[in-house]
């Protein structure tokens, strides 16, 4: 297929009105794509943007910027350029960190209902598959990256994901196309540039084939992959649907392989990072476990609790500092250290007297209509709180009083004093 009618099909997809958004580095392959997009556009009208992301690395960064602009002003694409700090400290090596940053970068820029292009093509696809399988990764690693996705409420295209990077040099040198050439792809130190340049050419002299065959294979690793995801979404709607609470009666009946899916599937619902392999062995190892005993596996950004019989899966959140406290009009939104709460609380006199924000801190007393006064440990005991939401429970205080028990990642109100009452925020 032609690359244009490529394009033009993918920009025919989109709804009128929704903007195509055009991820530019600068180098061949992004500018050849937005070249091709804007000339889409004028066939099928659609507003088109590109965003260029700055990564500030090397010397050479603010040479792709300067390239993004003049080739954007010439094609007369508005263009959108997000500087970014990748965060080195995070594990996951140069290339994860900086592709963690770039797509903060677009999620900030590209509004949900729009439609983001990338221009990696198939020998991108090639390497991806060769990295993962070096790595021992499953059938979603060796999935690759597929040419279509939602993700956060945007929708990813990749249309040059079958086209092979001659054919783009190719095109590119048709139409006299500058690119900025980015200096680090030249580094074989780098392990996707080592593939690029050591490996991947002898597999094509061998076998001329090669890269659409990987390509082929990567794209039946996606489609087992969606058969996977088919199956955990059946193994959880036959316990209980939900994928932060799993309870362990059913889950130790299914077989160890379709534990391990279920659990990485349900971290992929609630949008966590997959727990590492060894991680994921060590809390599948203790589901086994005495059903009175606490268990807590953590992983980077996510971590699981076993408690009276069930699976917990959740984002990591460190107990409320004993520290912390804010006054509160009982109106405004409650700012705790685990974001904003749209939360509202009406006293005994229809609210308005100063109210104090503090973590539970033990010893503390309401007094409950029809209950007298009542300790707060018995009553998270009574109400069956987890051990995880006791640590970072908030609670309110008028003057020295204790009047209400807030969980506050939820804003859900475990315990009113009598008198008090939630109210409209």
């Amino acid at each position: 297929m032609e690359l244009q009618t490529l394009i033009d099909n993918a920009l025919a997809q989109t709804a009128p009105g929704r903007c195509v958004w055009v991820a530019l580095s600068g180098g061949l392959d992004s500018s050849l794509l937005l070249t091709l997009a804007a000339d889409a556009c004028r066939r099928h009208p659609r507003p088109l943007r590109a965003i260029h992301v700055h990564h500030g690395l090397q010397a050479a960064a603010d040479d792709f910027e300067t390239h993004c602009r003049v080739l954007c002003e010439r094609l007369e694409v508005p263009l959108s350029v997000a500087r970014v700090d990748v965060d080195l400290a995070t594990g996951q090596g140069l290339e994860g960190a900086a592709r963690e940053a770039r797509y903060a970068a677009f999620h900030r820029h590209v509004a949900p209902g729009d439609r983001l292009m990338l221009a990696q093509h198939r020998d991108d696809q090639a390497e991806t598959l060769l990295l993962a399988a070096l790595r021992g990764s499953g059938v979603r690693g060796l999935a690759g990256m597929p040419a279509e996705r939602d993700w956060q409420g945007r929708r990813l295209l990749r249309p040059l994901l079958e086209i092979s990077r001659a054919r783009l040099e190719a095109e590119a040198a048709r139409r006299g196309l500058a690119w900025a050439e980015d200096p680090s792809n030249a580094d074989s130190d780098q392990d996707r540039n080592y593939l690029r340049h050591a490996i991947l050419p002898h597999l094509v002299e061998r076998w001329p084939q090669a890269t659409r065959s990987l390509g082929r294979s990567a794209a039946l690793c996606g489609e087992a992959d969606g058969l996977l995801g088919e199956l955990a979404e059946l193994d959880l709607a036959s316990l209980n649907g939900d994928p932060g609470c799993l309870p362990l009666d059913g889950l130790t009946r299914l077989s160890l392989p379709r534990r391990r899916l279920l659990v990485r599937h349900c971290c992929g619902r609630l949008g966590l990072v997959l727990p590492p392999a060894r991680r994921l062995e060590s809390l599948l190892a203790q589901l086994h476990a005495r059903r009175d005993a606490e268990t807590r596996i953590t992983w980077p950004g996510g971590e699981a609790r076993i408690w009276r019989g069930h699976l917990y899966l959740m984002a990591s959140m460190p107990p409320l500092s004993t520290l912390w406290q804010v006054e509160w009009d009982g109106a405004s939104p409650l700012v705790t250290p685990y974001g904003h709460c749209e939360v509202a609380l009406a006293g005994p006199e229809g609210g308005g007297q100063p109210l104090r924000a503090m973590p539970r801190r033990g010893g503390e007393r309401l007094r409950l209509a029809g209950r007298g006064r009542r300790d707060l440990k018995r009553l998270l005991q009574e109400l069956e709180v987890p051990p995880w939401e006791r640590e970072r429970l908030v609670v309110i205080l008028a003057g020295e009083t204790p009047v209400a028990v807030l969980v506050p990642d939820t804003g859900r109100w475990l315990a009113l004093a009598e008198g008090w009452q939630a109210a409209a925020p």
